[in-house]
């Protein structure tokens, strides 16, 4: 395999979401019919994970509030596309976890989460 563009950006699961959107919206325009199935998939996919109910506003506060843990931007971007929500979660997510964070870090870092990633809003009866 060749690199053609040694730049790159990784992209969280929103921003995917936003772009596959626009894909959706303009690919007859560009004759891109092929990618109808993937996006399709994709989207499907993306609509039934958190990415559905965050925002650029959203994202760039939680990764403020982590900015005391000094976390690197792959565990960042996890945490936003997978949002912890036990001590395990994080373990998983953080590389040596046990050894940068303390028990009290952890705790933090779940509030944080749920602060900022609530989840779904609740459906009203």
């Amino acid at each position: 395999m060749e690199i053609v563009n040694p730049c790159f950006s990784v992209l969280s699961n929103f921003e995917v979401l936003e772009s596959l959107k626009n894909i959706k919206d303009t690919k007859k325009k560009y004759g891109l019919r092929n990618l109808a199935t993937i996006t399709y998939e994709t989207l499907q996919y993306l609509e039934e994970s958190p990415c559905k109910h965050q925002n650029r506003d959203v994202i760039c506060a939680f990764i403020k509030d982590m900015q005391p843990y000094k976390l690197t931007t792959n565990e960042l971007l996890m945490m936003v596309n997978d949002p912890p929500s036990s001590a395990l979660h994080i373990q998983l997510l953080i590389e040596d976890s046990e050894e940068r964070l303390t028990e009290d870090q952890v705790n933090e870092i779940i509030e944080i989460t749920k602060k900022h990633f609530p989840g779904p809003p609740a459906e009203s009866s």
